[in-house]
């Protein structure tokens, strides 16, 4: 069943409005970053560089700042671990796994169209 903006509207107010939160989560978990460190971690619990090599292309500092991102959003968990050489790692919490429930649908949308789309143009 599809739902639209409207039917949204009708139950939660007037979502997605410029100032209204939805917007700043919204480009939290949608950003390009954002998704795939989100799709990354739905195969479980992985350190700093496991995340760096799963996610390719993206820099050091980029990663760092949208795990700080996620991680203030409750939908990742990072743990420490007090050991020589340290050791950090990154999961999903239940909030995450919620979200990643229903955004793998349209990753994976996205991952068996995306040829014919882009050759399209």
């Amino acid at each position: 069943m599809v739902v639209s903006l409207a039917q949204i509207r009708e139950t939660s107010g007037e979502v997605f409005t410029e100032g209204c939160p939805t917007r700043v989560v919204l480009d939290h978990i949608m950003s390009k970053w954002g998704v795939l460190v989100l799709l990354a971690l739905t195969d479980g619990t992985l350190r700093w560089g496991e995340l760096r090599r799963e996610v390719d292309g993206i820099s050091e500092k980029m990663l760092a700042s949208t795990l700080r991102t996620l991680e203030a959003d409750g939908i990742i968990a990072r743990t420490s671990y007090p050991e020589v050489p340290p050791r950090v790692e990154y999961a999903l919490t239940e909030l995450g796994r919620e979200l990643m429930e229903r955004m793998l649908p349209l990753v994976e949308w996205v991952a068996q169209r995306a040829d014919g789309i882009v050759a399209e143009r």
